[in-house]
């Protein structure tokens, strides 16, 4: 499969047409990119390992029967997915709280959520990514409340599966963001990437971060984190 116009280029990825119009080529980056693209970077091998990264997790979600864009991973930067509308909404969920909540609400960093903590922001670079509730969704008119219903269970279900996947490898997830999309028959699947880029994930010993948290806050040896992550999943 061949790339043929890039049709999308992101803060991490590039998408790329090929022959067969429902699909197209996803190639990662080596860009790093933290509020809301106020701070840039390149991080050596970065695009290769989130390729990696996601590889294993989307086939870990595929065989438990979550749908996702995700058809193969082509080479060490390109993988072949569907082609998807993107539904403008960044799903997150958080198990742990960190970031943007801990300095929102005046909530200690590392303070253990009663139960999983869903969010929505609607998706719009010019507004920051605003965090909204269900019914703003709604009023936005980029969804129906059966898509939200279908989105929200998905995601849950998403969480579960991957907290056990970081709990064997002693990670801890302490909240990640996603994004669905919808197929061109309609279909909504999970879509973008998940990686450390998206996530947040401590090890469950020590409580160091493994994750683009390395890049904001300024702690270094990021690629090192993602190596690790790497690793551990390989295992």
């Amino acid at each position: 499969m061949n790339k043929l116009n890039m049709i999308y280029e992101g803060k991490a990825k590039q998408l790329y047409t090929v022959e067969e119009n429902d699909k197209i080529i996803i190639h990662y980056k080596d860009d790093a990119t933290a509020f809301n693209g106020v701070k840039k970077a390149q991080i050596n091998h970065k695009g290769e390992l989130n390729n990696a990264i996601s590889t294993i997790i989307f086939n870990h979600l595929h065989k438990n029967n979550i749908p996702t864009h995700y058809i193969e991973t082509l080479n060490d930067r390109d993988q072949l997915c569907h082609k998807v509308s993107i539904i403008p909404l960044e799903v997150i969920v958080r198990n742990i709280i960190a970031g943007s909540m801990a300095k929102r609400l005046d909530i200690k960093e590392g303070t253990v959520a009663p139960k999983p903590i869903y969010e929505l922001c609607f998706k719009n670079d010019e507004l920051g990514d605003p965090l909204i509730n269900e019914d703003h969704a709604l009023a936005l008119n980029v969804v129906s409340e059966s898509d939200l219903k279908e989105i929200k269970d998905l995601t849950l279900k998403i969480n579960t599966l991957l907290i056990d996947l970081f709990k064997n490898i002693d990670i801890t997830l302490v909240d990640f963001k996603i994004e669905f999309g919808r197929k061109l028959d309609g279909t909504i699947v999970l879509a973008d990437e998940i990686s450390p880029d998206t996530c947040r994930l401590w090890d469950t010993l020590t409580q160091k971060k493994l994750d683009k948290d390395r890049f904001r806050r300024d702690l270094g040896n990021v690629e090192d984190a993602y190596q690790e992550i790497l690793a551990r999943l390989s295992k």
